[in-house]
């Protein structure tokens, strides 16, 4: 094993804990509905980034590059100041919803460029304007553009001209689990010197306020090693740790209090309070630090001047060493940074396939240190909050409120985000998704995340799983069961065998949520599930979680085939469990009968049903109140999800599970109505290597859907699938209801309605969780065919090719995405010159929320490594085996272990 591998089992082990400290800060704490406490909820308004600097928070805290312990009591970031702005760079600037033309938007640049799964090893870069930071102009400039125009980016601004910005590179690494060295390197990459403010920054997150009865920490400087300064750092609950700042530098105490007096005009408890950094070194106030030298937060402050092209450098240690202890805090330093660097490479190279090329490995590792840069420690009292808003959720007959129904959560755990200044909270399906990507650095971190949601204090009583904090009760796809099964089979891979007793615990609770689904989003009991938005926003005609215009309701093409394949989830995740204890063995049944209940509902044919026999396509319906029924022809990712609802059965899994292979074969001969349904399988039918296979598509409905799924005119994109079919762009479909008309047009880059914010768009645009979904199904298919399946791909280009190939094609495509092209351009940057051509940006990576459709440019959340972090999968999948490796290993031992096998 290499040296962060054995970490890895340490921590598994419980023998080191090496995850303890990590980069825990939220992005942005502010404008969250967890400091929310206003009358109308809107969370925006109430708490802003210009309150941010001088307001306590109560739930959790942001900063810039920072790290916190894992219950974030103790935080430490990095503060600057160019001499120019109105205020410190203590947190990342952004637009909210109402500012911009395209939703919420951060507008800063920055960029995770290394990480170990233990944070041994972290690297950072921000990227700093030497001029004023244009806070102002963004706004204005931003309020004045329509959803037609491009967002007004801070390179537009002007402040990067020239190159009079900072790179200021922040790097971690870790001696021991303890003890953390800090290396911040300031490079100026301007053509005259500049001089800058640099002030490590360390605090406790203010829990003595909001808690009564907690006891309240102290930070106080301490006589440390000559030529340094040093801070203990006293909490009742994490104890004694001391941070060591290399050189003769002024320390400036203050106190994470709320600057009452700034924000609500009423005074101050203390005259030391948490803006108090920012207005002694901004201001020029003196009197703004305690001169006692004690608080609870500090910053070291120093002042640098830095020639044009040069690098200066600032050397930190945060420990549990007393000076008594430690020494020489910086002894040692160089060294154990250089080794943890060759820790990094040494544990990059193993996972990496060799045949990936150096870019491609680049993309990879840049892909999983954004994904382990975004771990966010997430504080969330549910019942507390409502309290505090006035609301006994044990009371009835009251006012309601957000997410009153969840009282019983209590959240503070380490959670995988999404992006930690866009969706600095947890999304359920994103985290699925996550795991996924995770598995490839840290199976253990990945079943952890799946493990959280489905906890008492996560699951609600009624199975349902929460969605996210804006509104937990809102229904995400049901994808829970599949990264369960994945990340089991995963775990065999690695280790030889799977984690029993997580599958087993996950399926209970499961069961419970599959029971919701059933009994919630099934109003008619006809096997056709509804759902709403299921998370793909602006897909439909109207808001699908919202009351239809005509009235009625939705039957869903995606909810039914997403509840279709939880079954097929469900049924493997039973059938593993049965053939170890056979009390298993009636739920597989169970499952497996569900399903094939579902896919007699979906496949039923006639003019009020899902599939279209003329288009060849699976669409939504329309039930309206007087029981007639109208398709909602819209050629969209809807009509391709049915494809996923497809697992492949292994001979060994049959051999294993006579009982209740032998009762469904009876089931399906009883009832020839339910075998006419799905894709043909069993005796007669078997597939390549003697396989079956659960799928709701028949053959030929497979190909018809790939025919349009591979028209480069319709789905295929130069750069993966589109949510939307490019024929919508010169026939949008058009729907007229009470005098008004509802229209779906082909858009393949930002949306132009205000539906769910405006800031996500699935009409166009290219989604990477929706790929990887199509690729799994794409190779459940091969592995049921092999060669005997092929099609033409691209659609109408006489190149026939077998389904692996086709999905080896697609993944290709996403992965083009980030690589430089031929002329050295990364489709991901579009026209933005500047990370196209200078070689201080071309090779640091963004992982935007989407991609245009049509030329592969990033789009909406710029750090959106959570699912978009599936493309290090991607790249580890096709580097690592080819067709026939795919159809031999999987015939063994399955697909997740097929494709995560590293050696």
């Amino acid at each position: 094993m290499t040296q962060e591998e054995n970490r890895l089992q340490e921590a598994r082990k419980g023998t080191s804990d090496w995850k303890k400290w990590g980069p825990y800060l939220s992005e942005r704490q502010w404008g969250t509905v967890r400091e929310d406490y206003s009358k109308d909820g809107n969370a925006w308004d109430y708490f802003t980034h210009d309150q941010a600097r001088s307001r306590a928070y109560h739930w959790g805290e942001d900063g810039l590059a920072g790290i916190s312990d894992d219950k974030q009591l103790l935080c430490f970031a990095v503060a600057l100041w160019n001499g120019r702005d109105p205020i410190l760079k203590e947190r990342l600037f952004g637009l909210t919803n109402s500012e911009s033309n395209h939703g919420e938007d951060v507008k800063e640049y920055y960029f995770y460029l290394d990480s170990t799964p233990t944070h041994s090893y972290m690297r950072y870069l921000y990227k700093y304007p030497q001029a004023a930071f244009p806070y102002g102009d963004l706004v204005a400039t931003s309020k004045q553009r329509n959803r037609g125009d491009m967002e007004y980016e801070l390179l537009d601004t002007g402040v990067f001209n020239s190159d009079h910005y900072f790179d200021v590179f922040v790097e971690y690494a870790k001696q021991t689990s303890e003890d953390i060295l800090v290396q911040i390197s300031v490079c100026n990459r301007g053509p005259e010197p500049a001089k800058l403010h640099v002030l490590p920054t360390l605090w406790f997150r203010n829990t003595w306020t909001w808690w009564p009865g907690t006891p309240k920490p102290s930070l106080r400087q301490i006589t440390g090693k000559i030529g340094s300064a040093a801070v203990a750092a006293s909490h009742a609950q994490l104890g004694e740790r001391y941070l060591y700042c290399d050189g003769d530098t002024a320390l400036l105490f203050t106190e994470n209090e709320t600057n009452n007096n700034r924000i609500f005009g009423t005074p101050n408890v203390s005259p030391y309070v948490k803006d108090g950094i920012n207005n002694c070194v901004v201001n020029g106030k003196q009197d703004a630090a305690n001169p006692e030298h004690t608080g609870t937060k500090v910053a070291a402050h120093y002042q640098i001047n830095i020639g044009a092209g040069e690098t200066a450098t600032i050397r930190l240690r945060l420990c549990d060493l007393a000076p008594s202890a430690v020494g020489d805090p910086f002894k040692s330093f160089a060294q154990t940074m250089q080794i943890r660097q060759r820790d990094a490479d040494e544990f990059y190279q193993d996972i990496t396939p060799e045949r990936v090329s150096k870019d491609e490995a680049l993309v990879m590792r840049q892909a999983l240190a954004g994904m382990l840069w975004s771990k966010q420690y997430f504080g969330f009292d549910l019942h507390k909050w409502l309290v505090e808003h006035g609301v006994d959720s044990m009371r009835p007959g009251q006012e309601a409120m957000r997410n009153s129904e969840w009282f019983h959560m209590v959240n503070q755990h380490i959670i995988s985000m999404p992006d930690k200044w866009e969706y600095p909270w947890y999304a359920a399906w994103d985290l699925a998704f996550h795991s996924i990507a995770l598995s490839t650095v840290d199976v253990d971190f990945a079943k952890e995340q799946l493990d959280l949601m489905l906890r008492v204090s996560f699951l609600h009583p009624t199975g349902q799983i929460p969605a996210y904090e804006w509104n937990f009760s809102d229904v995400n796809p049901p994808v829970h069961a599949w990264a369960t099964i994945f990340l089991y089979r995963t775990e065999q891979a690695l280790k030889g065998e799977g984690d029993l007793e997580f599958l087993k615990r996950s399926f209970g609770k499961l069961m419970l949520n599959f029971s919701w689904w059933v009994n919630r989003k099934d109003r008619f009991g006809k096997n056709l599930f509804e759902g709403g938005f299921l998370g793909l926003d602006n897909i439909g005609v109207f808001d699908r979680s919202a009351q239809l215009p005509t009235g009625g309701h939705l039957e869903q093409a995606d909810g039914t085939a997403w509840v279709a394949l939880f079954c097929q989830n469900m049924f493997e995740i039973s059938g593993e469990l049965a053939a170890h204890d056979s009390s298993f063995e009636d739920m597989a049944i169970k499952l497996a009968d569900h399903f094939l209940l579902i896919a007699h509902a979906m496949n039923q044919v006639g003019s009020d049903g899902m599939w279209d026999e003329e288009d060849g396509f699976y669409y939504d319906v329309l039930r309206l109140p007087d029981g007639s029924a109208t398709r909602l022809k819209v050629r969209s990712m809807v009509g391709l999800l049915p494809l996923c609802a497809t697992t492949v059965i292994e001979p060994w899994q049959r051999e294993r599970l006579p009982k209740v292979t032998e009762i469904l074969r009876e089931r399906l001969r009883r009832m020839p109505e339910l075998r006419e349904s799905i894709h043909p399988t069993g005796a007669g039918h078997l597939g390549y290597g003697d396989r079956g296979i659960l799928a709701l598509v028949k053959p030929e409905r497979l190909r018809r859907i790939l025919s349009r799924m591979l028209d480069e005119n319709e789905f295929l994109s130069p750069y993966g699938i589109r949510a939307l079919s490019r024929y919508h762009a010169e026939h949008p479909y058009l729907f007229n209801v009470g005098g008004e008309e509802f229209r779906v047009n082909y858009l393949p880059a930002e949306s132009d309605t205000g539906m769910f914010g405006g800031n996500s768009n699935w009409r166009g645009p290219i989604w990477m969780p929706m790929n990887a979904l199509l690729l799994r199904a794409l190779m459940s298919f091969y592995l049921y065919y092999g060669d005997s399946f092929k099609i033409e791909c691209p659609t109408g280009s006489g190149k026939l090719m077998n389904l692996f190939e086709v999905a080896r094609e697609i993944a290709n495509r996403l992965i083009r995405i980030f690589l430089r092209d031929k002329s050295g351009r990364r489709p991901v940057y579009g026209g933005a010159e500047k990370f196209q051509t200078d070689p201080h940006w071309k090779d640091y990576v963004l992982f935007y929320e989407y991609f245009h459709g049509d030329n592969g440019a990033g789009l909406g959340a710029s750090h959106q490594t959570g699912w978009t972090g599936c493309i290090a999968k991607l790249i580890e999948i096709f580097g690592r085996i080819d067709a026939n490796q795919y159809l031999a290993a999987g015939k063994k031992s399955g697909f997740a272990k097929a494709a995560t096998s590293r050696r």
